[in-house]
């Protein structure tokens, strides 16, 4: 007897065998755009191109990007906070700075720089999108379900993949029917 491989599949079954394995997809196609965001832009600093300001800006947040990657987050917090005084009107140093707020385990602080690049973005661009994904993971981790689902909600309209991964995770009766799917396959 031959073994079954993918290859023998119809494409069909390949669909249906994929819903089952990746319980993010449906019908095997991903529901969002495999570059996620990519098509995202932030209207704030497009329509700021030729402003000294945001240039200087994004090149501080660029460097602080760097350095919270190495692991110096202090030195990153610093960046960012010269990057957010360089041109407080933009919001992805804002957000940034809340991510490296969380990694240092001050979330206060990162709920407040969500929450102003929240409103800067006025919840849309590439900094919406992350932004309420943030805020959607800390409410997620503080009980707070009914908020993080309406955050998610919002961000995966904006095209968050991540977000919508979330939202199937938050749904009781999809990590019902996934388990049962599981144990099926156990069999």
């Amino acid at each position: 007897m031959n073994p079954l491989t993918k290859g023998c599949l119809s494409e069909h079954d390949r669909q249906v065998l994929e819903s089952i394995l990746n319980p993010s997809q449906i019908g095997g196609e991903e529901y969002l755009l495999q570059e996620e965001e990519k098509h995202l832009d932030d209207p704030q600093d497009a329509n700021a191109s030729g402003d000294p300001r945001v240039s200087d800006s994004q090149r501080l947040e660029l460097e602080a990007i760097g350095l919270a990657g190495q692991g110096k987050l202090s030195e990153a917090l610093e960046l960012l906070s010269k990057s957010i005084e360089t041109a407080p009107e933009r919001p992805a140093p804002w957000n940034n700075r809340a991510q490296v707020y969380i990694l240092l385990g001050k979330e206060q602080e990162a709920l407040s720089d969500i929450d102003q690049a929240l409103k800067l973005s006025n919840q849309t661009g590439r900094t919406g999108c992350r932004a309420l994904c943030q805020r959607g993971i800390l409410k997620r981790k503080n009980n707070d379900v009914d908020g993080a689902r309406a955050d998610f909600e919002v961000a995966a309209k904006l095209g968050s993949k991540f977000a919508r991964t979330q939202l199937i995770e938050l749904n009781p009766f999809a990590a019902l029917c996934n388990q049962m799917l599981r144990e099926v396959m156990k069999m």
